[in-house]
């Protein structure tokens, strides 16, 4: 039971549509659920673990339908986004108290070895009303992984961790997806999702508005303009013959220091923008040979992930 599949799933509360005809499969591996706050992110991640109905559709794990279905609790943890804990109880005590719940044969070792992955070991006899957010958070990671679930469901796991905490995170995340793992993380910080994330479900105003790794969905918005940096060592002569092809929309060439004469030295380069990526890719080479025009550095400079969700968000 790794696959969580969701089939044209909606739901609304009232009349607030807050997702809305999602379809999507999340396999094993490490997926970054992306969207900006108020997409829908939580109420999906709420309806697979089964804390939520969907008004439509179906949400299944390993084709077992979720809503309603204790037992799928044994293959699938969570750590929600609301900090809401038992303060009063200890970070072990937490731990343990779920290790217990899922009836786990070695309760304590399990509790032991959950604090130590995410390295609450130190502070685990504090009660949690002295942890910073991003201790909580690694607590809540703790129990969330007691019980050594298949799947994991992550709602903002990032939040109020400091630059240390969130590297450890990452790369426990690597390692779990390497495990073969199902893990889904939600997150609006793009950096985040594009460092770690295999695969990538962006998520815009309740709807599923693209799905792959962040260069794939780029690649498939043909309509957008990409962005070339291009160093070569006659920049004004390339930039003239870019000028001639159908691909290309525009070429700006920096003038900087000894880059002044465009000969490529110093710094020197060209922008294009590019409205067909495939004919440009196949034509630059060719277009460069044939104006004696030795490339020197060729680079998509809009790869960002940043830069694709700017463009699902204003669509």
């Amino acid at each position: 039971m790794t696959a969580l599949v969701l089939d044209q799933v909606s739901r609304w509360f009232g009349n607030v549509v807050a997702v809305n005809d999602v379809t999507m499969r999340i396999g094993p591996g490490v997926t970054g659920l992306l969207g900006p706050n108020g997409a829908g992110k939580s109420t999906l991640i709420h309806m697979m673990g089964g804390f939520l109905a969907p008004s439509s559709g179906s949400v299944t794990l390993g084709d077992v339908p979720v809503w309603r279905n204790e037992q799928i609790y044994r293959d699938l943890g969570l750590v929600p986004e609301r900090e809401d804990m038992y303060d009063v109880l200890t970070g072990w005590e937490f731990v343990l108290a779920n290790a217990q719940l899922h009836k786990l044969p070695d309760p304590d070792g399990a509790a032991r070895r959950a604090l130590e992955t995410v390295e609450m070991t130190p502070a685990q006899d504090r009660e949690m009303r002295t942890y910073s957010k991003g201790m909580k958070q690694r607590v809540k990671m703790a129990t969330a992984m007691v019980h050594d679930p298949a799947v994991l469901l992550l709602d903002e796991p990032f939040n109020g961790m400091d630059p240390r905490q969130r590297l450890q995170l990452m790369e426990l995340l690597d390692r779990l997806g390497d495990e073969g793992r199902t893990v889904l993380f939600s997150s609006h910080i793009l950096e985040e999702v594009e460092q770690i994330a295999g695969r990538i479900e962006v998520m815009v105003s309740g709807r599923h508005a693209a799905s792959g790794d962040f260069r794939e969905i780029r690649r498939l918005m043909t309509q957008r303009p990409h962005q070339y940096t291009i160093r070569s060592d006659s920049d004004r002569v390339l930039a003239s013959a870019l000028m001639t092809q159908p691909s290309v929309s525009g070429v700006e060439l920096s003038r900087d220091g000894a880059a002044a004469g465009g000969t490529g030295q110093g710094g020197a380069q060209l922008a294009v923008q590019v409205t067909d990526h495939a004919a440009f890719v196949h034509a630059l080479p060719e277009l460069a040979a044939a104006q004696g025009v030795r490339l020197l550095e060729v680079r998509p400079s809009d790869e960002s992930l940043e830069s694709v969700f700017s463009y699902l968000v204003e669509r």
